[in-house]
């Protein structure tokens, strides 16, 4: 997509329907979880910020891609995710195949906490001048 996208809505309304209505679905979820997080655009793509870059989503010609923005969710859901195509930060998904909503719902929380545990290190830290 070589438009430049101001937010999230934006993005949604230039996908195809049938693409929309499962990227809708994912923001909806997300929304329901942690409705603090901020909405915004990454790399061109949806993500949401929540002491950080929590997770972000995307269409691509054949597929969607869901982003946990790290590495370890990945490897932490391994077993459940085996029916989807997956690198080390990226879970790929179809709209005949979405990643469930449980599933999904457990490794935002998992994304939530992760943030969380960092910003209570950072500020258990002293500050060095």
């Amino acid at each position: 997509m070589n438009k430049h996208i101001k937010d999230i809505d934006t993005y949604l309304a230039l996908q195809p329907e049938d693409v929309r209505i499962v990227l809708q679905r994912l923001r909806q979820i997300i929304i329901k979880i942690i409705p603090d997080a901020q909405e915004v655009i990454s790399y061109n793509m949806p993500a949401f910020k929540y002491h950080g870059m929590l997770v972000g989503f995307a269409a691509f010609k054949n597929h969607c891609s869901f982003f946990p923005w790290n590495g370890s969710t990945v490897e932490q859901f391994k077993d459940d995710l085996v029916n989807f195509s997956t690198t080390k930060g990226t879970i790929r998904f179809t709209i005949g195949n979405p990643i469930p909503d449980e599933l999904l719902t457990k490794m935002i929380i998992f994304r939530i906490n992760q943030n969380l545990n960092k910003q209570k290190t950072l500020r258990s830290k002293p500050n060095i001048i």
